[in-house]
């Protein structure tokens, strides 16, 4: 939590505790800053509607409206780990469009908590652990352009943004959204182009100056966003353009294999996994990693991969370990 907000918080708290009022002088040695700081404090409550008000004269300070009392978030046990959790979970997959908006929120909602459930809910956070979702560094989404493209979306409206790629300079785009996709720590936007008259996904990240425009359009029937952005990231720019006949069931290989990765579609012989990849001796590594039979189309090198692979493990299982030294150093 940034250092200022939680001194805000721990003045909203020095007032709850002494109903009388405390001087500014008081506050600022409490809080460790200087008095104009307590001020700033001060007025930052207010914009919250927290009703604080200032007493003037040499002792001045502030109070808070006589009867007013920030009430306990009433979740049930049940209810505070789903939000709590939620919130945890959001911060290690780079679910927050920014790493302080989760810390933020999850400082508030614990501070307003009744005290048995928030030493509860402290224990499950100090001993909680994730193996399989590490947080992810993903770069800060501003939350302006993701709820001015939320609300372009629901309400069908085009949206115009300043896209920024890499090695290119800023480019002015419209979009027809039809749907917000997060996958892998990155919000994406996915519609109809105006200008490359075609449905393309966007890095939200990389988008600026979003504004609505009039007009009105409509989604293409049966158009899933999440599919088409897993689609277009698993054939994306990469070097080579990989065919392989997979000899399984559709079912057996969509449980295996994530849309992220490869399309896959059935066929007589089994399913063919279609995909781009910039390096196949990791292609070739995951294919005998299905444990399936398999068959590559193309390309050649990808066989001359699979190949050396095969080579290597039948070399390693003939590797015999050295004998252990039983004579003891002598």
């Amino acid at each position: 939590m940034p250092q200022s907000l939680g001194r805000v918080l721990g003045l909203l708290e020095l007032l709850q505790a002494t109903p009388a009022g405390r001087t500014v002088g008081h506050l600022a040695e409490r809080l460790g800053v200087d008095e104009r700081t307590v001020r700033r404090y001060a007025a930052h409550l207010a914009e919250l509607g927290i009703p604080v008000e200032g007493r003037r004269g040499r002792y001045g300070g502030y109070v808070l409206a006589p009867g007013y009392r920030l009430p306990p978030l009433m979740l049930t046990d049940d209810e505070a780990v789903a939000v709590l959790l939620g919130l945890v979970a959001g911060r290690r997959t780079g679910l927050a469009t920014t790493a302080a908006a989760g810390e933020t929120a999850l400082a508030k909602i614990q501070r307003v908590l009744p005290t048995a459930l928030r030493a509860r809910i402290d224990a499950l956070l100090a001993t909680l652990d994730f193996t399989a979702t590490r947080p992810v560094s993903a770069p800060d989404t501003a939350t302006g352009t993701l709820l001015t493209l939320a609300t372009a979306a629901s309400g069908r409206r085009p949206v115009a943004f300043t896209y920024t790629k890499p090695g290119a300079g800023p480019a002015g785009r419209e979009l027809d959204p039809y749907g917000l996709v997060f996958h892998g720590g990155r919000w994406f936007v996915t519609g109809h182009d105006h200008e490359r008259g075609t449905v393309r996904t966007f890095r939200l990240d990389r988008i600026s100056g979003a504004t609505l425009r009039d007009g009105a359009f409509e989604v293409p029937a049966g158009f899933d966003p999440a599919a088409h952005v897993a689609a277009g990231l698993a054939t994306g720019n990469w070097r080579h353009e990989v065919s392989v006949l997979l000899h399984t069931d559709l079912e057996q290989a969509r449980r295996r294999i994530p849309p992220t990765v490869a399309t896959l579609s059935r066929t007589r012989s089994g399913v063919r996994l279609t995909t781009r990849a910039e390096r196949l001796d990791g292609m070739a590594q995951m294919l005998a990693g299905l444990g399936w039979d398999f068959t590559v189309e193309t390309p050649d090198e990808l066989r001359a991969e699979v190949a050396r692979l095969g080579a290597r493990l039948q070399a390693a299982s003939g590797r015999v370990p050295p004998r252990p030294d039983r004579s003891g150093g002598r």
